[in-house]
């Protein structure tokens, strides 16, 4: 079973759920919203529930055409890769001394348990933030407060003060954090964070499988 599946078999998820689906509704009567519809909640649907290790933190979709495929900071196979994305995998390639593939596409790590949210679900073309709808804020804060009650030793990546605001919702999980692998703050503290390294060390103190987070 994915989370998607979990979270219709929840009540209270499953009503803010339903809230979600009408604002993507809403928002898709626009030109140009990004995800497609059906990939809205593609992240939920990549991750089976016994997987479920690492959540990342994203904000809104990227805001352009063909890349946002639905998984926080991740482009499909083909579309030139992001600079926060290419920081991340910058990153990886510090941590596990790899190089990593030009393929954008996160699919597999969501295959491998890592949750790859977008707080907003939904976002016009060229408008950063233009679907920044509380609705998805709620059902967001429920999501996460649902994953840190119910599954055991959970591990959030924060970047930046964004992502961080949902800190005071955790109480059982474990957090590492760092200023956000965009340009403009990469060099603020994500750089050299080791955070991939640092997770599969919890992972390994869990007694859980490692992330493989070379593409």
């Amino acid at each position: 079973m994915n989370l998607f599946e979990l979270i219709t078999k929840e009540p209270t998820l499953k009503r803010y759920l339903i809230k979600c689906s009408q604002s993507l509704d809403f928002y898709h009567k626009e030109k140009n919203v990004y995800p497609p519809k059906s990939l809205a909640f593609n992240a939920l649907k990549k991750v089976q529930i016994k997987d479920l290790k690492v959540v990342i933190i994203g904000q809104d979709p990227y805001h352009q055409q063909g890349q946002a495929n639905g998984l926080a900071f991740s482009v499909n196979s083909g579309v030139k890769i992001p600079k926060s994305l290419i920081n991340i995998f910058k990153e990886i390639e510090s941590n596990f001394n790899i190089t990593m593939k030009k393929d954008g596409d996160l699919s597999y790590l969501a295959k491998q348990g890592v949750l790859l949210w977008n707080v907003f679900l939904s976002v016009a073309d060229s408008k950063p933030l233009s679907h920044a709808n509380l609705t998805y804020l709620e059902f967001t804060n429920e999501l996460i407060k649902f994953i840190d009650l119910n599954f055991d030793n959970v591990i959030f990546l924060l970047w930046g003060k964004k992502a961080q605001e949902i800190e005071n919702l955790l109480v059982n999980s474990h957090v590492l954090k760092s200023s956000h692998p965009s340009p403009l703050s990469c060099y603020r503290g994500f750089k050299g964070c080791e955070h991939f390294k640092k997770t599969n060390a919890l992972l390994k103190s869990f007694k859980k499988t490692e992330i493989n987070w070379g593409n």
